[in-house]
This record gives structure tokens, sequence and C-alpha cells, in this order.
């Protein structure tokens, strides 16, 4: 099956009420909480050019994903995402997540991008893009942020631990380090090849 997965706009918007639908099913079937986000919300981030949608060969709803900024757009997180059941497994989300990160870095280029997660899939698909585990106290501050956590089965967790910790698994890739990792690994590989060429000379 393949997808159209593209950055969504105002023309998307027939589909903000079933996105919104999904989302919440999608809650109840995992028996955790998420923030409730109205169609108006979703239709909003269509018009800014902060989300990501996924449609299939009938031009029908697939997958969808937007980008929430914290703390003056210090931080931004990667939300919503969300599969049609009709797709699940087919690797749908691990291109909308893909895309969506690459959003947001296009976005948002000096943006610490995080996610909290208690979920497996994601936390894998996070890992291969670069996310590394850290402690809530490297997250955003931004009590909007946590505020949105009030929904989830686990908050009074997350209460108890004054947002230390929670069953949740805190993930952030940092472009700066990113880019100094690159560079580092870049100039060990030029290393490696001089090497090799003034040996074999």
């Amino acid at each position: 099956m393949k997808f159209s997965i593209e950055v969504a706009n105002e023309k998307h918007a027939q589909y903000a009420e079933a996105i919104c639908k999904e989302m919440e099913e999608s809650a109840k079937v995992r028996g955790t909480g998420i923030a409730k986000r109205s169609p108006e919300y979703v239709e909003k981030k269509m018009r800014e050019g902060k989300s990501v949608i996924a449609l299939d060969e009938q031009g029908q709803f697939a997958g969808f994903s937007y980008i929430e900024s914290w703390s003056h757009e210090h931080f931004v997180a990667n939300s919503g995402l969300i599969v049609n059941p009709v797709y699940r497994k087919s690797g749908l989300a691990r291109q909308i997540k893909k895309k969506i990160f690459e959003l947001s870095l296009k976005k948002y280029p000096k943006a610490k991008i995080f996610s909290i997660t208690t979920s497996l899939a994601v936390l894998k698909l996070n890992t291969e893009l670069g996310y590394k585990p850290v402690t809530f106290s490297e997250l955003t501050d931004d009590d909007a942020f946590w505020k949105g956590c009030e929904a989830c089965v686990n908050y009074d967790i997350l209460q108890r631990n004054n947002r230390r910790m929670c069953l949740c698994t805190g993930l952030l890739y940092d472009p700066a380090k990113a880019k100094k990792s690159f560079s580092f690994i870049k100039n060990i590989s030029l290393l490696e090849r001089f090497r090799k060429q003034t040996t074999t000379h």
C-alpha cells in the first residue's frame, strides 16, 4: 500500500474531526489518557504548516501528527501521532514520524525535540531518529506542557514525584549535540581513510 505523506494545510481540514475521534479511541484502547484536542485545534495546526497527514490511495485519512512548541520555542514535541487502525503494522507510523521530525528540524532548527512515552514502539522509533533517554529535568519546564498530562491515568504518579519521574520515558534530540557528534564521526572517518592511504603508499 502506497501513502501520500505531506505537510498538512487548510485543504485537509475536512479530516480534522476523524483525526480527533481516532486519537480519543486510540487512547482508550491503550488505557492511557492524552490531552484532548478539538477539530478546531487540529485545523489550526494544519493552517500553520505544523502538522503532517497521510492519505491512502483513495484519498482517505490514514495517519497524522503535529508539532507543539514550548518554553518560547526552545523545546518542541511531535504530538498526536495516530494511524488509522486499518493501516497499523504497515510501517506507516515510522514514515509519519520521520516526516514530522524533519518538519520540526526545518521549522525550529535550534530547538530541542523531546518526547515522553510508555509505548515501546514509539520509544524504538524515536531512538532510530537519534533521540536519547533523559531525565524529566532535561525536558521543558513549561507548566502548559505538563498540564497536558492531567488526562493520563498515571498523572498521580507524576504529581507524587514532583514531575521528576513517571511511567513514561523521557527522550530528547538535541540538534546542537547531534551536529557535534556527526562532525566527530566524520573526522574519525576521514582520519581512518588518511591512515589507510598512507600505509598503502
